[in-house]
């Protein structure tokens, strides 16, 4: 009896996701469909038009977050968050010493690989005949 109840609410959240990303396609169509200009109201229908995005936004998330799958994401990004207040941020003086120092390291290592291809191409001429 558990097992049918587990697969009927499985149904259920795949039926609200596909509904999700059916309503999303309809109001980004609406949006631009309803994006006639029209003279002076061209203004208002945008403000409307932007309202009823949101609006139909607000109600996807909602749709969504009642599904297991947006319930999991809903405490990855919670969780997330809390990761975050947690790292230890380097100071300025540290980030400016780094950048600094991929600068140096970028300028040295593109020195190197400078000469190292001069020489090759030298040699590779000296080898074919084609230098002087």
């Amino acid at each position: 009896m558990n097992t049918q109840a587990e697969s009927s609410a499985a149904v259920a959240d795949i039926i609200k996701q596909v509904f999700s990303v059916i309503l999303v396609v309809a109001g980004i169509a609406a949006f631009y469909y309803f994006s006639t200009d029209h003279g002076d109201l061209k203004e208002i229908r945008l403000l409307y038009r932007v309202l009823g995005l949101v609006a139909l936004m607000s109600v996807v998330v909602a749709m969504m977050l009642s599904t297991e799958l947006g319930r999991t994401v809903w405490t990855f990004a919670l969780e997330s968050r809390q990761e975050v207040r947690k790292v230890v941020w380097p100071t300025r003086e540290e980030t400016m010493r780094t950048t600094m120092l991929v600068f140096v390291m970028v300028f040295v290592v593109g020195l190197i690989l400078w000469l190292l291809d001069m020489f090759l191409f030298w040699g590779v001429r000296f080898l074919t005949g084609q230098g002087g």
